[in-house]
């Protein structure tokens, strides 16, 4: 299933779907004044969480606020899919997760390994995700467009668009 008809039916599935395949977004703290930066999600559904392994170097958590608002974008061109994701973010070192979450991706970044000085997590508790889903079917994207040039009135219709709460 597309993303545009997974949204429409099961928008929540659609999102998760989407972010287990995707392997990094970028995220940024609102009025911050900084540029968003890719990170890497680490998905915690039961509680509505991502999570993200960082360095306390990094400007986003030098300047972290505990709470602060806070988006998570993504875009799938491949699927059709785009999402954004906001929630409040806070900095948590929890050894539980890192556990779970640790590979040897993350310690290719982290040299003195999990017990890295430097290592930190960021927790990013989800309030709401709007996502956009478009159509996979160029039978139709050539028929809406086709619809839009011969009506003035028309726009092409190929897309979805859905906001879920947490």
């Amino acid at each position: 299933m597309n993303a545009y008809a997974n949204i429409v039916a099961h928008p929540r599935d659609a999102l998760i779907e989407h972010l287990d395949k995707l392997r990094a977004g970028m995220l940024g703290v609102e009025n911050s004044g900084q540029h968003m930066q890719p990170m890497t999600h680490y998905a915690d559904w039961d509680r509505n969480r991502l999570w993200f392994l960082t360095s306390k170097q990094t400007d986003l958590v030098r300047m972290l606020a505990p709470g602060a608002p806070a988006m998570f974008c993504l875009t799938d061109e491949k699927r059709g899919f785009d999402a954004c994701l906001r929630g409040h973010l806070t900095e948590e070192l929890d050894r539980a997760k890192l556990e779970d979450y640790w590979s040897p991706v993350a310690a290719a970044w982290f040299k003195g390994g999990k017990d890295d000085p430097d290592l930190t997590m960021l927790r990013l508790d989800l309030v709401d995700a709007a996502m956009w889903g478009s159509s996979d079917s160029l039978v139709k994207f050539g028929f809406e467009i086709l619809k839009a040039n011969m009506n003035e009135d028309e726009t092409p219709d190929l897309g979805v668009h859905k906001v879920i709460n947490f």
